[in-house]
């Protein structure tokens, strides 16, 4: 069979959002829990193409099965998520009176991080930082001095993404 895949992705290019989830129904035998074009068109191409030219090798299927662990694979958080992380900030919040961002180590603990050919240390306190000697509210303040514009003070010191 003789695919042309140019051909293919133009005219499903040319179809709805909803005939596009029809469309992956039917080669993949399950309803797309996504309505984003770009990955529906994506998704179907490549069905088409491994339907025409050969879908991976068994052992490579198995090997994929092998390293995905279903049990392990979560689409939401687990119920009690959102009960756990209540219970960590109103634990946070009875030992200091305030919420400690879960994100920051403890206090006491040195965040090292090179910029620049400079090593910038700075002391997490229990009610702030210290840099250079002197205290800020937050890190991004420090990053803001450290690097002259404004940046995400936890991405500066690569302690995780927003909450």
């Amino acid at each position: 069979m003789n695919l042309n895949i140019e051909k293919e992705v133009a005219s499903l290019r040319e179809l709805t959002t909803g005939e596009l989830r029809q469309r992956y129904a039917q080669l993949w035998g399950e309803e797309p829990r996504s309505r984003n074009r770009q990955y529906l068109i994506r998704r179907i191409v490549w069905r088409i193409q491994a339907d025409a030219e050969g879908d991976l090798t068994k052992r490579a299927c198995r090997r994929a099965a092998e390293l995905a662990d279903d049990a392990e694979v979560r689409a939401t958080p687990p119920k009690d998520f959102a009960t756990m992380q209540a219970s960590a900030e109103t634990e946070a919040r009875r030992t200091t009176g305030r919420v400690r961002d879960l994100r920051l180590p403890p206090a006491g603990t040195s965040l090292v991080r090179n910029y620049k050919d400079r090593q910038i240390e700075v002391r997490v306190l229990e009610t702030g930082f210290e840099f250079d000697g002197e205290r800020y509210k937050s890190l991004t303040a420090i990053a803001k001095v450290v690097t002259g514009t404004h940046c995400n003070g936890f991405r500066f010191f690569k302690l995780g993404g927003k909450r």
